[in-house]
């Protein structure tokens, strides 16, 4: 078991290893292996020991063995050339650096905030794809040169620590971190007294915490840390734990990191000297009460009204949603809400400045008894995303409501499909050879297709090669694995010698892993239990399975699934060939998508966000076997792996859960295990590794966080930051004058709107049998209560009418004002037909400013 320090030693380094010290904090050793194999060679055991912790090691090394090391000369010349090479990354010019000298107008600051970051093991700050996602955009970030600061809350006791009772139950343990033991360092004043930011509580009381600061290469993020000796004792705990406590417990971590994140933006920002963000983003909703928190700072201190402070913070805000399912959405009571934020017209002593109803207003659903986060992120939001484009889809459909009168593929919410940080979750062999086809130790290029086509100049048998070496690699972690969760379960050391030949680094391996909601179905794989038994032996042809995942500590459900593998993986027969290895982390992720040949997923489509386990084995050349759900729906191409058929239009769950196992194990058995045991004279299965080929090259640069964060940057930050400073302008030397027209226009047009309608729609032009491009002329005459023509857009909606007389793939024609009559403003336009045949059309209206994203943005729109 890795161990876990619950007692700090810092280290008194010599002068001449000072260097040692920066290295370590910086948590860019954690995707540099050079600088790991540095600090592994200061002392290989107590490396392995602390779990390949930097900072553990210099605090548990000898001063004899630092003494040895200050004298030799070899080791001197690696770290004075590694911390010098530190000091490069951290300065030099990068992709983004290179962007704004070409010209391109990009924000000089962005702030990202999460409930939780998976940057590496040593801070275990995440439960899952959420916070490892938060943690490969930092990094990504770092690359590419982002001005990003990033905020959370620091956990004391992290997630959870996973072991298996004797009957195969979850246990959970929770050991206490000391963040003086971890690459972490106080934000202190001028003084060198340490930063307090701090809210009020409805109780009269005040919620303290101070921030930490984590260095992932470039990028400064923020944990806030409610346990310290300047917060009352039954406030301390509100960041004991990630996803932990009731609703009163959540709540007050949420406040904390959205209002409270934005307090410890602004400390450290003027602590550091460093411009304040221009744009805010929230990777999902858990931190929206970071815009009550910025208009409050608009209200109070820049003296606007609230409208106007709101059209300032939407400008600027970026909203992610990761949730595909409703249930999946914090909730909080209104009541709740309430009692935090006060009744007062004037605001609450939280948030003073912020009317009552107007912050509950942002999380209005239809049940007005509670409090919506996602919907509170859309509302404060001037853009929105989903993370894959699937995702996308669904998420417009979730939230269809909140768009009334928009058809689904109208509303406003994108997708950028996730990535995965390269140098973190690739293996050290495909690091290698991607250095040596491309000639240099900078791998940039990585996110080039034309870079990745040069695997065609590799040898077959050498991508083969590296494919057994790293399966023989996870074998050897498996067992490691296997044998300490049976010694915690009370086996004994005399029942354990068949772990010594349990699993074959020559048979097929399948993994499966990730948390364990019940729509990621665990299970299935033991739907037709003898059947998979079957592929398990069979002497051919036989399938390895390592399975493993957490459960939510208060799913019992979740914890039964566990309990259901880990009996069946239990039993003599097949305890060699399948496994459920407790305690999923970073640290095992990394062997399983090193060393899995197929990566399984089979959740209930469309219930996967996006999946990006899948994509972290695809960069290792897995093959992914998976429900077309996330973003193997996106990008699956019939030669990079498996898609088992999916009966999603089933009501009746159990027959669809048959129908959907029988397609695994039919792909197993007739697909996948036949073309991985076909093997030449060479014994290399060549049609296996031309599809392991073909998934490097299609999917290598797809799949890439420096794509992804390449994507945010350009489709939302940069465009976020222009629309801030549009709002912001001065108009006739009136401070936010523009923000102000904004806002006094939304006004008008909510008062308007109920008294907007269109009078009268002419069209002519059209033969009895329309043809495809016949002219279609359309007039309408449209009543705009107090809205000029000019603050409207007026659209003909036109396209076939199905034989049950809805509109299929309409085309939207931008109809133009051409005077007025009997007290109504007239519209006109003329289009050819997209269509032939059975033509319908319609008349629609939606209000318009310069400085909305888009028209559709209020919601607002009136149909003929």
């Amino acid at each position: 078991m890795k161990a876990l320090r619950r007692f700090t030693v810092r280290a008194h380094l010599p002068e001449r290893l000072a260097a040692l010290e920066r290295l370590s904090v910086n948590l860019r050793w954690s995707w540099d292996r050079p600088t790991q194999e540095l600090f592994a060679t200061i002392d290989s055991g107590l490396w392995e020991q602390f779990g390949q912790d930097p900072v553990a090691v210099l605090g548990g090394v000898s001063p004899q063995r630092l003494d040895e090391l200050a004298g030799d000369e070899a080791f001197l010349e690696r770290l004075d050339h590694l911390a010098a090479e530190l000091d490069t990354y951290l300065t030099r010019p990068m992709w983004y650096q290179e962007r704004t000298s070409a010209g391109v107008s990009l924000p000089t600051g962005i702030a990202y905030f999460s409930m939780e970051f998976g940057v590496a093991e040593v801070l275990p700050n995440y439960s899952g794809g959420l916070g490892i996602l938060a943690g490969d955009h930092l990094k990504s970030a770092s690359d590419l040169g982002l001005p990003l600061i990033a905020v959370g809350l620091y956990y004391r006791s992290g997630y959870f620590r996973q072991s298996l009772t004797a009957d195969g139950w979850q246990r959970e343990d929770y050991p206490s971190l000391d963040p003086q033991g971890l690459p972490l360092r106080l934000l202190t004043d001028a003084s060198g007294e340490p930063v307090l930011v701090s809210l009020a509580m409805p109780d009269g009381g005040q919620l303290n915490a101070r921030v930490w600061i984590a260095q992932v290469g470039r990028i400064p993020l923020l944990l806030l840390d409610s346990d310290i000796p300047e917060t009352e004792h039954e406030l301390r705990s509100v960041t004991d734990r990630l996803y932990g406590g009731d609703q009163e417990h959540r709540i007050k971590q949420e406040l904390l990191a959205g209002i409270g994140g934005v307090r410890a933006i602004r400390a450290f920002t003027a602590v550091e000297g460093l411009p304040e963000p221009q744009v805010f983003h929230m990777n999902e909703g858990h931190a929206g009460f970071l815009g009550v928190e910025r208009i409050r700072e608009l209200v109070t201190d820049g003296e606007l009204d609230f409208d106007t402070a709101l059209a300032v913070v939407r400008s600027s805000t970026v909203f992610t949603t990761h949730t595909p399912v409703p249930a999946g959405i914090d909730r909080f009571p209104v009541e709740m809400v309430e009692r935090y934020f006060g009744s007062s017209e004037a605001g609450s002593e939280l948030v003073p400045g912020v009317p009552l109803d107007r912050i509950v207003a942002f999380g209005a659903e239809d049940d007005p008894s509670k409090f919506n986060m996602a919907h509170m992120g859309l509302r404060l939001a001037q853009r929105a995303n989903g993370v894959s484009l699937l995702h996308g889809t669904v998420s417009r459909g979730m939230f269809n409501d909140l768009w009334p009168g928009f058809d689904q593929d109208e509303v406003p919410i994108g997708s950028i499909t996730n990535g995965v940080h390269a140098p973190t979750w690739a293996a050290p062999q495909w690091v290698e050879l991607a250095r040596e086809l491309v000639g240099s130790e900078d791998l940039s290029s990585l996110s080039e297709a034309d870079t990745w086509k040069r695997l065609q100049q590799v040898d077959t048998g050498h991508l083969w090669w590296i494919r057994s070496q790293l399966r023989e690699l996870l074998v050897e972690d498996v067992r490691r694995r296997l044998r300490r969760s049976w010694l915690e379960r009370g086996a004994s050391e005399a029942e354990l010698g068949w772990i010594a030949d349990a699993f074959d680094p020559n048979v097929l391996t399948v993994g499966f892993a990730r948390r364990v909601p019940t729509y990621k179905r665990l299970t299935l794989m033991l739907r037709d239990p003898e059947r998979l038994e079957r592929l398990l032996l069979d002497e051919e042809r036989p399938v390895q399975l390592i399975v493993a995942g957490k459960s939510h500590p208060a799913d019992d459900g979740g914890k039964a699934l566990i309990q259901e593998i880990v009996r069946f993986a239990d039993r003599p027969e097949v305890r060699h060939r399948i496994a459920f290895l407790p305690d999923y982390d970073m640290s095992m992720a990394r062997f399983l998508y090193w060393g899995c040949d197929v990566w399984l997923n089979n959740p209930l489509r469309p219930l996967e966000a996006c999946g990006t386990s899948g994509m972290k084995s695809a960069l290792n050349g897995g093959l992914n076997l998976s429900i077309r759900d996330g973003w193997w729906d996106e990008w699956y191409d019939g030669e990079n792996g498996w898609e088992i058929a999916t009966a999603d239009g089933l009501a009746d769950e159990s027959r669809r859960d048959d129908l959907e196992a029988s397609s695994l194990y039919d792909l197993l058995e007739k697909s996948v295990t036949t073309k991985f045991y076909e093997r030449d004279e060479h014994g290399v299965p060549r049609r296996w590794m031309e599809m392991v080929r073909h998934t490097l090259q299609v999917l290598g640069p797809k799949v890439l966080a420096s794509r992804m964060v390449r994507d945010y940057t350009e489709k939302y930050y940069a465009p976020a930051a222009a629309s801030l400073h549009r709002t912001i302008e001065e108009v006739d030397g009136v401070p936010f004058g523009a923000a102000r027209d904004l806002a006094a226009f939304c006004e008008r047009a909510r008062g308007s709107w109920p008294n907007v309608r269109i009078t009268d729609v002419d069209g002519y032009g059209l033969p009895d049998t329309p043809l495809l491009g016949s002219e279609l002329t359309l007039t309408a005459k449209v009543h705009l209560d107090d809205l000029r023509p000019d603050e409207v857009v007026v659209e003909a909606i036109v396209g076939r009418v199905d034989t049950a007389d809805v509109l299929v793939d309409p085309l939207v024609v931008p109809m133009t004002h051409t005077g007025s009559a009997d007290g109504n403003d007239v519209f006109s336009s003329t289009t050819p037909l997209p269509v032939a045949g059975r033509v319908g059309y319609t008349v629609r209206v939606l209000p318009h400013h310069r400085l909305l994203a888009a028209d559709d943005e209020l919601g607002l729109v009136t149909l003929a």
